[in-house]
């Protein structure tokens, strides 16, 4: 495959600057592995020593039989006022096995003067110097001109300088970075424009984050003024609002604007690698994120259900299973049969005209009360499979029973007693937890694992609780939401009731019967 835009993956440093965001190295190193197959062309994995979870990354990337993806390690220009060849970081830099080094430096003279605090000329000696070591150490050097955007605006002819200096001292690529996230695509495409007509034989990568919401926009919109390379994150994790998504970006590219940037097959991966790097952060995938969201390709009941029902592209913009992901028809109070019978099919179920009524008018009665199964899918297939007789029982309950008690000095104790009923055999367990609802999954997935080992691996992501008529107070009905996923999948359950530890306790035994109906029920092994 001859690509002519390189796609180079920032997740691992550029993305834990989020909120919240961590990973082992091992697990950054599974992040790698995923990315590989999945075609990505350069992994930035961080500064080779920044702390010992970083180090301990690259020993093991130094080990990582890897068939495409090249690494690459980040790091800063020359401090002021220090040779490049004695600075402490360019070293380090220069020792690492990654065979390619992305260094910043800064493009804005407002940056240069507050931040650094050197004057023009010695900025472009931090940039030219520190470069001209690392090439003649062997290494390929990238060249991230951070706040270029707002340095373009500020004082164009500077920012170009910083860029020539890179150039001229043996950067094989200057990336144009939207530090900041506040440009929009016009200015972006402006200034591609205008580095493609000032340097014409250098190669240019773009950069964006997305305060502004336009990081991807403004990452194709470059793409288009002449950039090869385009930087991101998948899911665009990162600091604040996020950077540049490249798995969107990745699948406009391909689908969008005819450029083959993954190998053969590898497009079809973009809805599991999503997915997987969300599991490893123990995020909920968001459900609208374009291709590859739960709901990119979902249709309520109605005129676009209908017309999906018809020709898929009536109302979807592309091929779900070109990305790896599937249509989907929501289920509310508005359903019809036919809508129904779709349902079951996309399950594995059969159903009759009787039956898929008889769905229907309980969908309407439940939704009265207050269910909602927009969000809930595997709580409706297993409404499906109960009233047409298709339903496997993970277990029969003879009770549960929760305390919560605070001691004197503030300490919150929760415990939680289950007896239930497998086959022939009854099982009491009891289990602490951080609240109820954990202190009840703790001690049925205790018991039910015995008999079902693979229950193990469903992991809850994501536990949401509403108040329905909140004029109640604390007498309201409320709607528990619980999203589970096996790694590989992800569903949702539900359970509403007075009682919020009750309807949790629906959701949750739901979320678990949902992974073992047949078809969903993993291969022991």
């Amino acid at each position: 495959m001859n690509s002519t835009i390189q796609l180079y993956d920032a997740t691992l440093r550029d993305g834990m600057g989020g909120g919240g965001m961590s990973l082992t190295a091992q697990e950054k190193l599974r992040v790698v592995e995923r990315l590989d197959v999945l075609g990505v062309d350069m992994i930035e994995a961080g500064f080779p020593s920044s702390n010992p979870k970083e180090a301990e990354l690259f020993e093991l990337l130094a080990a990582a039989p890897l068939e495409r993806a090249l690494i690459v390690a980040f790091g800063m220009t020359r401090r002021r006022d220090n040779a490049a060849q004695d600075d402490a970081g360019l070293q380090v830099l220069a020792a690492s096995v990654a065979p390619i080094v992305t260094l910043v430096g800064k493009s804005s003279m407002l940056h240069v003067e507050k931040v650094v605090r050197v004057g023009g000329d010695e900025n472009l000696a931090m940039i030219s110097e520190s470069i001209a070591f690392l090439a003649g150490e062997g290494k390929r050097v990238l060249f991230d001109a951070e706040h270029f955007f707002d340095g373009w605006r500020e004082d164009p002819a500077y920012a170009i300088e910083t860029l020539q200096a890179a150039a001229g001292a043996g950067a094989e690529r200057v990336v144009l970075c939207d530090t900041n996230g506040g440009s929009l695509p016009g200015q972006v495409s402006a200034a591609v424009t205008a580095v493609r007509e000032a340097l014409p034989d250098v190669a240019i990568g773009i950069h964006t984050h997305d305060d502004a919401g336009c990081a991807v926009a403004n990452s194709l919109v470059a793409i288009d003024a002449g950039a090869t390379q385009v930087q991101g994150t998948v899911n665009g994790i990162g600091e604040r609002t996020g950077n540049a998504n490249l798995i969107t970006i990745i699948a406009d590219l391909q689908m969008k604007m005819g450029i083959e940037v993954l190998p053969e097959g590898g497009l079809s991966r973009l809805t599991e690698t999503a997915h997987f790097v969300d599991e490893l952060l123990n995020r909920a995938p968001n459900p609208a994120q374009p291709y590859v969201g739960k709901n990119a390709f979902s249709h309520k009941a109605g005129m676009h259900a209908a017309g999906v029902s018809a020709d898929s592209s009536t109302f979807e913009h592309v091929t779900p299973e070109a990305v790896g992901n599937r249509s989907d028809v929501i289920v509310s109070e508005l359903a019809g049969r036919a809508t129904i019978v779709d349902k079951g099919r996309s399950a594995g179920l059969e159903l009759d005209d009787a039956t898929s009524a008889r769905i229907v008018e309980r969908v309407k009665q439940m939704e009265h009360r207050g269910y909602q199964f927009e969000a809930a899918d595997g709580s409706f297939e297993l409404l499906m499979r109960r009233e047409s007789g298709q339903y496997v029982e993970l277990f029969r309950l003879e009770g549960w029973r929760v305390t919560v008690e605070q001691k004197s000095e503030g300490e919150v104790i929760s415990e939680a007693t289950i007896a239930i009923w497998i086959g022939e055999e009854r099982f009491e367990r009891t289990a602490t937890g951080n609240g109820p609802v954990n202190a009840l999954d703790s001690a049925l997935r205790s018991a039910v694992t015995e008999v079902y080992p693979e229950v193990g691996e469903v992991d809850l992501v994501n536990y949401k609780v509403r108040i329905l008529d909140e004029s109640h107070g604390t007498d309201a009905v409320t709607r528990v939401l619980i999203d589970a996923s096996d790694g590989d999948d992800v569903w949702g359950t539900i359970g509403v009731g007075e009682n919020v530890i009750a309807a949790s306790w629906q959701a949750l035994v739901d979320s678990l019967e949902y992974a073992q109906q047949p078809g969903r029920r993993k291969d022991k092994a």
